[in-house]
């Protein structure tokens, strides 16, 4: 059964950038759609960001779009996320998460929790 493992998270001052990975184990990267999501204390998961099979498409929600970067390494089965100008609402556990093309995320990996504080 596929597994996703999201790492990279950690504490950052504001303004700082991280990279946050998404390694995946039985399970083929470039077969799945893969998204972002984080979940802050007391608050709903949100999906942040997307990228598509081999077309590559991405997408950005509006809160991290223009400072944030989604792409895919296929040769090491790995997608990454980077967040730059980090903000103390960036503050919540990251998730990767997967999907085949038309249907649900069925792959989720454990969080990584990003701190963004001085």
């Amino acid at each position: 059964q596929g597994q996703l493992e999201a790492s990279g998270g950690g504490l950052v001052q504001p303004g700082g950038s991280l990279k946050l990975s998404c390694a995946a184990s039985a399970v083929t990267l470039d077969t799945l759609a893969i998204g972002w999501f984080r979940q802050a204390p007391g608050k709903e998961r949100e999906g942040i960001s997307c990228i598509r099979t081999s077309e590559g498409d991405t997408w950005y929600a509006g809160s991290v779009e223009g400072r944030s970067t989604i792409s895919r390494d296929d040769a090491s089965n790995t997608v990454y996320l980077q967040i730059d100008s980090l903000k103390s609402e960036d503050t919540a556990v990251y998730y990767c998460a997967g999907r085949r093309p038309g249907g649900d995320y069925e792959y989720w990996g454990q969080g990584t929790q990003v701190t963004v504080s001085s």
